[in-house]
């Protein structure tokens, strides 16, 4: 090979490196773009989430919208049998849902604490009778659930406020001995811890 070839040859191999590093840059630089990209769109999700699942409350005080429901064991509810007594509306999207039926399985083992505060528990959700009988034997819980076909839940304000547009969020309603609302609280996250949510009822009933 003539040194004049020889040179061309080294020119050459040079130009093929310098190519290739020049493609590897780019290459870097389009990963870490899309790094940075992902990494945003995760922070982006992730605030969004944790946004969403806040929990919101008021304490607005109204006269409770009166219903009459019909709950799992076949009996029926009116809201003013109740008047003299405090009661606590639970609304959950129910079966399917298991974090909903631990909340009333925990609510249960609380039951003296909330004889104390003088309150009822009553459960309410958009399911049929089967769906969540289904679901309370299968986690131990045993006080009837109140079967609402929208009515109730939209009067409350917690249609449309969970995971699923046509059903009610995980939400509690304060309703005092005359009647009258007096806290909701919503919990995306749905859970509460039964403790906190004694602490909600007796700053209000005691206060």
């Amino acid at each position: 090979m003539s040194h004049k070839a020889a040179e061309e040859a080294r020119q050459e191999r040079r130009a093929r490196a310098q190519q290739a590093a020049r493609a590897a840059g780019r290459g870097r630089r389009l990963r870490i773009m899309i790094g940075v990209v992902a990494g945003l769109a995760v922070v982006g999700l992730i605030t969004t989430m944790m946004l969403t699942s806040r929990p919101e409350s008021s304490e607005a005080i109204r006269t409770a919208p009166g219903f009459t429901l019909t709950d799992t064991s076949g009996v029926q509810h009116t809201l003013s049998e109740h008047r003299g007594e405090n009661v606590l509306l639970y609304f959950s999207e129910g079966a399917g849902c298991q974090s909903c039926i631990v909340q009333m399985g925990e609510i249960e083992k609380q039951a003296a604490a909330f004889e104390k505060l003088d309150v009822t528990v009553l459960p309410i959700v958009m399911n049929s009778s089967e769906q969540i009988t289904a679901d309370m034997d299968a986690n131990g819980v045993t006080t009837p659930f109140l079967l609402d076909d929208g009515t109730v839940s939209e009067a409350y304000g917690t249609l449309g406020k969970g995971m699923h547009a046509g059903l009610p969020g995980h939400s509690f309603v304060l309703i005092d001995a005359q009647g009258q609302q007096r806290w909701y609280g919503e919990y995306p996250s749905m859970w509460l811890d039964p403790a906190d949510l004694l602490d909600e009822i007796r700053s209000r009933v005691n206060g």
